[in-house]
């Protein structure tokens, strides 16, 4: 499946989405609880200010004493004293306040972190359980993006942004009351008009959905162009490619530009729109709140708090209305997200697998059919036996099928048709691990994790004991090598070894195969890149390797497999030729022997 084509098309279904992540929610309910609490006293306290300029302006300003009564106790407080009560009160508060929103942010960040990693966690299992060919179909920078930004879009999201909502609801509240507390009919024209300005939000969901969409392709792009800068430095070098991928960053960064500046034009609208209706609600608010303290309805003080609380108001509506149209990218980024949990591998165990407990017999290919591309065959009808501890060697032209023969056996890709057997029982009825850990695998670019020497061998088996390393080691002729490293076993390789010649690379891969002391041992073209004094000491390592097994290898040196059991020729995905060494180079005309006697001949040359 390729990843550029999803459209995040679930990401209205809000109560689906909120469904798929609650599992992730639950384990952290008493924090995300305390998250809300905290969010509103929160809220609530943005109204204590315009709530005291009430008293302020009517019993200081005006210069009264505040009378009240309690407990059959009647008390007075002065204007003096209310000058400095309620400073005092606004500074307490403010206090109050600043320990709760220290609180609520630190609970918020510890808990959208944790679902974030929960996330993460569980989509990144998915993704190393995929098969080769989703790796094939979806470049590096989408499945970076995909898999390592989605998740912290959503899941971080989330609980932040309902935080968010929590305390500017619970703030415009807490001033509306304050404004029903001063004066109700100003009250109704002032949340009227605020509702008014808070509706363009919901126009402007699928423009967000279709930016976003097309944002996160052209951001997986880009890591893609960078990725390939790194990696393939030396092509680009080599064919003065510097200008190209450089215009080709530059075009998919202004594309996420032009992405960026169509939904602001869509969508930039609004803030400003916000505020022009909201000042026609005010300037209505002014003139009819100086009818009111005119005809004795309505006091100087009561009408500062309303005038205040509005104001104040417009801050957490605005901040609703962002937070409402972030969250639709949250949802957009959450579909996204449950597209990919729901991605099923197209290779997966049978619900009655068994366990493969080693090869008793043979392996054999009946009537297998592969294509990688639909109606375009790259295997056709190919039939094979291979007998345990049987050495055959592939050969054929280059794109006629050899690396994806071998590749079925592993089951990185299916079949189309047809069946691979082991002791006569379909591979599909043994469980993908067990299946591969009956086979040893040395690829021409084998790949070495960043980390030490020891801990890429140690892949082959991690139960493998110190003598079991020693021996693998000896075997693949690496002693003298790692003697001569400042750290021995321990040195530090670059990113996917680097630091080491292509013969050194093949040699850690083929003591990591040994220490897997697998059944069966594919080489696919192991020393085809190699010159030939690395070539006769990997070599040496491989002859170790197949040492009573059943071995596949591929090889482009003819030469190299004169000592194999059979040698099969493949061309075009059909099986053409069959037999010994001796019995293919007496066949007139044959395509082993023309192949054989090409390379004899280029060598002769050199």
């Amino acid at each position: 499946m390729k990843l550029e084509a999803t459209t995040a098309k679930n990401s209205f279904k809000y109560t689906w989405l909120l469904s798929r992540i609650m599992p992730y929610m639950i384990p952290y309910w008493v924090r995300i609880t305390l998250v809300f609490l905290v969010a509103i006293p929160l809220g609530l306290l943005d109204g204590v200010t315009a709530f005291t300029l009430k008293p302020y302006m009517d019993y200081v300003i005006g210069g009264k004493s505040f009378e009240f009564a309690l407990l059959n106790h009647n008390f007075e407080i002065t204007s003096i004293q209310m000058a400095f009560i309620l400073p005092l009160g606004v500074i307490l508060f403010a206090v109050i306040q600043g320990v709760l929103r220290y609180l609520n942010g630190y609970l918020s960040s510890w808990t959208s972190t944790h679902i974030t990693n929960d996330v993460k966690f569980d989509l990144f299992k998915r993704l190393v359980h995929m098969h080769p060919q989703f790796f094939d179909e979806n470049s590096s920078g989408i499945i970076i993006s995909r898999y390592m930004g989605d998740p912290g879009t959503a899941s971080a999201g989330i609980v932040d942004n309902i935080k968010t909502i929590t305390t500017s609801f619970f703030g415009a509240l807490g001033l509306i009351a304050v404004m029903l507390y001063s004066s109700w009919k100003l009250a109704v024209i002032g949340v009227l008009v605020l509702f008014i300005a808070f509706l363009p939000v919901a126009l402007i969901r699928k423009k967000i959905k279709e930016a976003s969409n097309k944002s996160m392709v052209i951001g997986g792009n880009i890591t893609t162009n960078i990725n390939e800068t790194y990696n393939g430095n030396k092509v680009m070098a080599a064919y003065g490619l510097q200008d190209k991928l450089y215009d080709y960053f530059v075009k998919q960064t202004w594309d996420g530009y032009n992405v960026g500046m169509s939904l602001y034009k869509r969508s930039g609208w609004m803030s400003p729109m916000m505020y022009l209706i909201a000042s026609f609600g005010i300037a209505i608010v002014l003139g009819f709140g100086t009818y009111l303290i005119n005809s004795g309805q309505m006091t100087a003080g009561s009408f500062a708090s309303f005038v205040t609380s509005l104001l104040l108001l417009y801050k957490p509506v605005k901040t609703l209305g962002n937070t409402l149209t972030g969250i639709q990218e949250i949802f957009v980024a959450m579909g996204r997200v449950f597209e990919l949990f729901d991605l099923e591998p197209e290779i997966k165990n049978l619900a009655d697998a068994k366990a493969l407990k080693g090869i008793n017999n043979s392996i054999k290919f009946e009537n297998v059919n592969f294509e990688y591309i639909e109606y375009q065959p790259v295997l056709k009808n190919l039939n094979l036996t291979v007998s345990k501890n049987e050495t055959l060697a592939i050969v054929g032209n280059s794109g006629g099928g050899k690396s994806t023969l071998v590749n079925l056996i592993p089951r990185f890709y299916e079949i189309k048709s047809g069946s691979i057997k082991i002791d006569d029982i379909d591979i599909r009825e043994y469980t993908i691990d067990s299946l591969r850990q009956n086979i040893s695998m040395v690829f021409q670019d084998n790949f070495l994790y960043s980390g030490t020497i020891r801990e890429n061998i140690m892949m082959g088996n991690f139960n493998a004991t110190e003598d079991d390393l020693e021996k693998a080691i000896y075997s693949a002729h690496l002693q003298d090598m790692i003697k001569e490293l400042p750290q021995g076993l321990d040195t530090i390789l670059g990113e996917r070894g680097l630091t080491l010649s292509g013969g050194q690379r093949q040699r850690v891969a083929i003591a990591r195969a040994m220490l897997r002391n697998a059944p069966i041992v594919i080489l696919d073209e192991a020393t085809s890149a190699l010159d030939n004094e690395s070539e006769a000491i990997v070599q040496k390592a491989m002859d170790n390797l197949m040492k009573d097994k059943t071995v596949f290898i591929i090889a482009h040196r003819l030469p190299t497999i004169k000592n194999a059991d059979r040698i099969v020729v493949i061309n075009e995905g059909e099986l053409v030729e069959l037999g010994t060494h001796e019995e293919l180079m007496s066949i007139e005309n044959g395509q082993y022997k023309g192949l054989y006697e090409m390379q004899f001949k280029k060598q002769k040359v050199m």
